[in-house]
Order: C-alpha cells, then structure tokens, then sequence
C-alpha cells in the first residue's frame, strides 16, 4: 500500500527532546499530529513507528521515545500530497523543520489545540 498517514500521539508531560541533528527543543505536555508518507509499505511504515524496538532514523523517532501514538489515519494515494495534507492542520509548530527537512514546510509536527 501506497499513501500518506496522520499519527495522533500524546505527550504526558512536557519535555525537552533531543531531535537528531536538528536541535533540542521544548514540547509541551499534549496531543500532536505528525503528518508522514509511504510511497512503499505504508503498512510497515506504522509498524515501525509503533515498535519501541528501533533504531533511529527521521525526526519522529525521537520524539516517539516519549509520546505514545493514540490514533492513525491513513490516506490510500499515489500522490504526494503529505506537504498540502499537513499544511490543513490546525496545530502550533513547536519545533520548525520537524519531518520537513526535505520540502519547504515549516513542519510536519503539530500540537492540537485540543
């Protein structure tokens, strides 16, 4: 399967994280949307972010040691439409260029106002 996914992860208390290369930054305890694509195995893609058991490799690694995924949704497509998907969400950026090293968005990580 082919497509884009939305993980809804919560952060039980706020914490100062270690993402990679791109910096430590604060995340205030709440719900996020992260906003990934699988342009090959979406299905595998899932697994792996749900498996505490992983090196690390993207951005959202780091950040799930720490936050716990409540909800997936998954968008059957062969387009890539994970930039103008994660430009619809209605969230704060707390740490800019999160997922988003290889396109022109600001992040692809979102606290939910909720």
């Amino acid at each position: 399967m082919k497509g884009v996914y939305i993980l809804i992860m919560k952060l039980s208390k706020s914490r100062r994280i270690k993402i990679g290369k791109l910096g430590t930054f604060l995340f205030p305890a709440g719900k996020y949307a992260y906003v990934g694509s699988a342009l090959n195995n979406l299905e595998k893609r899932i697994e792996r972010h749900k498996s505490k058991n992983k090196k690390f490799h993207g951005h959202i690694d780091y950040f799930l040691k720490y936050a716990k995924i409540t909800d997936t949704f998954i968008i059957e497509t062969k387009r890539r439409i994970e930039c103008s998907l994660a430009e619809k969400i209605n969230g704060k950026i707390t740490a800019e260029k999160f997922g988003s090293m290889d396109c022109r968005c600001r992040s692809h990580l979102f606290l939910l106002p909720f």
